[in-house]
């Protein structure tokens, strides 16, 4: 698995489809994934440091999981089927075990921000959706 983190969040207002790109942590490989209006909104209320006087949807998953004594451990973006990209949310539980349940990527993006969690993508995801290479 390779290390990627949040690149850029491109939202355009007209379109319900924006898009994030991800680039590899110690590399120069990145790669677009279309999420959502909505996800892409809470994305960046959370980069931009906007409070909100309720939880949002992603604030209360977090809440939800932090309750239960479980914390998220990462994201791992694992499978890319028919052009759409699948993902796992991977929680620690207080006993130490690890949990893994299945999310949109943007989901997940959105939960690992708030969590401060490392997003890891498989390497042949990577080299199938990846927009630049160092090594072509």
């Amino acid at each position: 698995m390779v290390q990627v983190e949040l690149s850029k969040i491109i939202i355009d207002e007209k379109r319900q489809d924006q898009i994030i790109v991800l680039k590899e942590k110690n590399g120069d490989r990145q790669f677009p994934i279309v999420i959502g209006f909505l996800e892409a909104s809470s994305i960046k209320m959370k980069l931009s440091n906007v409070e909100t006087p309720r939880p949002l949807t992603h604030d209360l998953l977090l809440l939800a999981i932090e309750s239960l004594g479980a914390k998220v451990e990462q994201l791992v973006i694992d499978k890319l089927v028919n052009s759409t990209f699948h993902a796992k949310i991977v929680l620690k539980t207080a006993d130490g075990q690890l949990k893994s349940v299945d999310s949109r990527p943007s989901d997940g993006v959105a939960l690992a921000v708030r969590a401060a969690a490392p997003i890891f993508v498989e390497e042949e995801i990577l080299k199938k959706a990846s927009i630049f290479n160092a090594a072509e």
